[in-house]
């Protein structure tokens, strides 16, 4: 994209912009919290971000989102949203972990990512193998294909730490059970999750968290979302797509065209260039605190939103008076 002034102003909004985008879903899923209605949560969520980004200014394309258009009402892969602007890819996840949020479980939250056009990996909804560590270690740290002992042990020479203090942390998950019982083996603590890999990766890359290193498979469209996160903060991520059958290999293949849909993907293969990430607590978990309500008309917010052209990463807290201004979905 060519670059102007004009953009330059509203590159440096951007961000903030997505706050409130995300901002909007979280309010509005956080009424089905705890309620067992997971489909009504999800769909609050869709609803009041969708509505959200047509304040946005970009001209934008979701390219990760709840689905093909004949799977999904709003926020369908392919979708234009924004009020118009610069041309950008977008990555959402309306609400990452709709179980934690119908049983009031931590680190459900709302999630958007945004990249110029043509940088995000545009991933079929199926499983992607996946490995994460932070920021400040050595290049090349890690390697998809290594053992996971072998990962563990560099990683705690590379932390000079002992084995037996680093944390890793998996989906709680039968197709886990060998990664959990080698890296236990090798001498390390595991951390398990019943859903919410984006947040067990972002927290992979956060001093605060208790996590070193992310490791196991999940959606491959989270995953895009993860490397979005994970290049803000100069982490380090592989992934590879699995495939069940031909077909799904053939879907990714034309949705990647002239790649090997079987490849490792490195960082830079998920998500390209300059990247913005706003993420927004709808429980409480290891990352973000969740929606707070004070009386019928306030409630406050807690947000993550980070940059990866200036590794800008910012913890905003919102408070939101109903009494003064209104929320879709809500």
């Amino acid at each position: 994209m060519p670059f102007s002034p004009k953009y330059k102003v509203t590159d440096r909004n951007l961000a903030l912009e997505l706050v409130r985008v995300t901002e909007a879903a979280a309010i509005s899923s956080s009424a089905w919290t705890g309620r067992g209605e997971k489909n009504e949560a999800d769909g609050a969520a869709v609803q009041a971000m969708r509505a959200a980004f047509d304040t946005v200014a970009i001209e934008g394309t979701v390219v990760i989102g709840e689905g093909e258009m004949d799977e999904a009402p709003m926020l369908y892969i392919g979708e234009k949203v924004g009020a118009g602007g610069p041309k950008m890819d977008i990555a959402v996840d309306p609400l990452e972990g709709t179980n934690l949020c119908a049983k009031d479980m931590p680190n459900a939250m709302t999630m958007v990512a945004l990249a110029e056009s043509g940088n995000f990996l545009h991933a079929p909804d199926i499983y992607m193998q996946k490995l994460v560590v932070g920021p400040n270690l050595p290049d090349d740290l890690i390697d998809i294909d290594a053992p996971i002992e072998t990962t563990l042990r560099d990683l705690a020479k590379a932390k000079g730490k002992d084995i037996s203090s680093i944390t890793m942390c998996a989906l709680d998950r039968e197709r886990h059970e060998e990664l959990i019982a080698r890296a236990r083996e090798a001498g390390a603590r595991v951390m398990l999750l019943t859903d919410g890999d984006v947040a067990a990766a972002i927290a992979a890359c956060m001093d605060e968290s208790r996590v070193d290193i992310y490791a196991g498979s999940g959606g491959a469209p989270e995953g895009v979302l993860a490397a979005a996160a994970v290049r803000c903060v100069g982490g380090q991520m592989q992934g590879r797509l699995m495939f069940e059958d031909e077909s799904q290999v053939e879907r990714a293949r034309s949705m990647d065209p002239g790649n090997d849909p079987t490849r490792k993907l490195g960082l830079h293969d998920m998500a390209r260039g300059d990247v913005l990430f706003s993420a927004t607590g709808v429980t409480t978990g290891t990352l973000l605190r969740g929606v707070r309500f004070y009386g019928p008309t306030i409630a406050r917010t807690h947000s993550i939103v980070m940059r990866s052209k200036s590794a800008t990463v910012r913890f905003i807290e919102g408070r939101h008076d109903f009494s003064t201004k209104t929320w879709a979905g809500h």
